[in-house]
């Protein structure tokens, strides 16, 4: 996106924009983050870590950082991501609010662009961007989430996300305080993300807005987010994150029941791709086979939308279950190596 740098005013107060960082036990990687906040282009910006219940030396990590006056600190016992995310949007003083989890990076000039997105289309609630891949160290991996960027319904947000990860949005409050609210029992503050969910409370976030406001979704061009991807736990986590998922679908549904009858049966199918390739990922044969043979059979929706992507699932599925990882191995070394 092609964009002019936006201007700070000199006589607020508050800053214009407040990045959320969820931090919890990240000591190790906490530093390379905040570096990577603090490089920002876009300067009128506060970062709010919430140390949530670490047990390492996060809190140090971070304390560390506090001279700068655009860091904020706050504590909290272990309420999990979706809390901690709600902890920082009830300290957040911006009206642009971004969150990068404590393992992600950004790149320098994403904030400025995410800004200028904001301000100049008044209708998008969530400005997000594609992200670049990398590994625990922090290596690339040449791969790449590239979502779709422009005209995006709720339906596109339930099959695809193409906000992708936490670390990609940044969002207007005023869109996140439509879909605040306060759950029996809460007396420190409203939730925006659901803190019931451990595993699906994006989608869950997002595609509640989708469907209960106006406000839009619209991506920016570049990969301007660094995903981390751990190796570890992958397929361990695959059942969790679909039994969540399903659970999202279950808590949303009555919100607008015709719009899951219509599209539940492709998105169920979407996910059980992804999470097929999670399970390649982490070279679990039976996992993987299972996964996809489960998405083939939920819809054949995604073979026609994306066919490409789904026999190459597949096959990478088969392959594994035949040749062996060393087989997978190769042949991602291979693609990786590919001229663009």
């Amino acid at each position: 996106m092609t964009a002019s740098q936006p201007t700070a005013p000199q006589a607020s107060t508050a800053p214009q924009a407040s990045i959320v960082v969820p931090a919890y036990n990240v000591a190790a990687t906490l530093p390379a983050t905040l570096e990577a906040l603090l490089a920002q282009s876009f300067t009128d910006f506060e970062i709010i870590i919430v140390d949530d219940g670490s047990t390492d030396t996060t809190l140090q990590v971070a304390r560390g950082y506090a001279a700068d006056p655009r860091v904020r600190i706050v504590s909290q016992a272990n309420r999990g991501l979706a809390g901690a995310r709600n902890t920082g949007i009830h300290h957040a003083r911006g009206a642009f609010v971004g969150f990068c989890d404590a393992d992600d990076l950004w790149a320098p000039g994403k904030l400025a662009i995410h800004v200028v997105h904001l301000r100049t289309a008044p209708a998008v609630g969530i400005s997000y961007s594609g992200s670049a891949l990398i590994d625990e160290a922090g290596r690339p991996l040449g791969l790449a989430q590239a979502p779709r960027l422009r005209r995006v319904a709720a339906r596109h947000v339930f099959k695809r996300n193409p906000v992708g990860n936490g670390s990609a949005p940044v969002i207007r409050r005023a869109a996140l305080d439509a879909i605040a609210w306060r759950p029996a029992g809460e007396t420190e503050r409203d939730w925006w993300f659901d803190e019931s969910f451990r595993q699906s409370e994006d989608i869950e976030t997002w595609l509640r807005l989708a469907l209960t406001t106006r406000w839009q979704l619209e991506g920016v061009p570049g990969a301007l987010t660094r995903y981390r991807i751990s190796g570890t736990g992958l397929s361990a986590g695959t059942e969790r994150q679909f039994e969540a998922w399903e659970r999202m679908v279950g808590k949303l549904t009555p919100l607008a029941p015709g719009f899951f009858d219509r599209h539940a049966p492709a998105a169920r199918a979407y996910q059980l791709r992804y999470l097929a390739r999670r399970a390649i990922s982490s070279r679990d044969a039976d996992r993987a086979a299972g996964l996809a043979r489960a998405s083939l059979r939920a819809s054949l929706r995604p073979l026609v939308e994306e066919p490409a992507k789904t026999l190459t699932t597949c096959l990478a599925a088969g392959a594994l279950a035949v040749l062996g990882p060393a087989a997978i191995t190769r042949a991602e070394a291979l693609l990786r190596r590919r001229p663009a």
